[in-house]
């Protein structure tokens, strides 16, 4: 699978707010359903993670909005592993409209490993580690220029 993967949505009536654009907090939907949807694509769906008494849990979320997304768009939400480390792992985030290549978000989301039953951090399995292509921080940086050429 590639290491940065491309997941589409189609903004809905119910996701616009008083503005006429995407609510702020569907954000966070869209990158968690990226997520589970890269995952997935990498082996590790939310059963497979249940099934093996772990999952993940976001610790913290950064947005950057940069333009608005408004009813009908339909926007490529792209995202990568920046970093896996003892207990958490970076992911990364880029929001894309498609009909004009605008970048209208950048995030990430610092997420950590749990024991389901205790509900504590524990050790990412190597075998969860060498599903997930992490992407360099000089791959990072040329995606990044990528993005504000867009």
């Amino acid at each position: 699978m590639p290491a940065i993967f491309d997941y589409c949505h189609i903004v809905s009536d119910s996701e616009i707010d008083e503005l006429g654009h995407a609510n702020n907090a569907v954000y966070v939907n869209w990158m968690q359903t990226a997520a589970i949807a890269h995952s997935t694509a990498q082996g590790w769906p939310s059963k497979r993670y249940h099934d093996a008494s772990f999952a993940w849990v976001a610790r913290s979320h950064n947005i950057e909005y940069l333009r608005p997304a408004y009813s009908g768009d339909v926007l490529s939400i792209r995202t990568f592993i920046a970093d896996m480390q003892r207990v958490t792992s970076l992911r990364c985030y880029e929001i894309v409209r498609q009909s004009d290549s605008t970048l209208i978000a950048r995030a990430e989301t610092r997420w950590v490993f749990i024991r389901l039953g205790t509900g504590k951090p524990t050790r990412i399995p190597a075998e969860v580690q060498a599903d997930f292509e992490l992407v360099s921080r000089e791959n990072r940086a040329n995606w990044n220029k990528k993005s504000a050429a867009s």
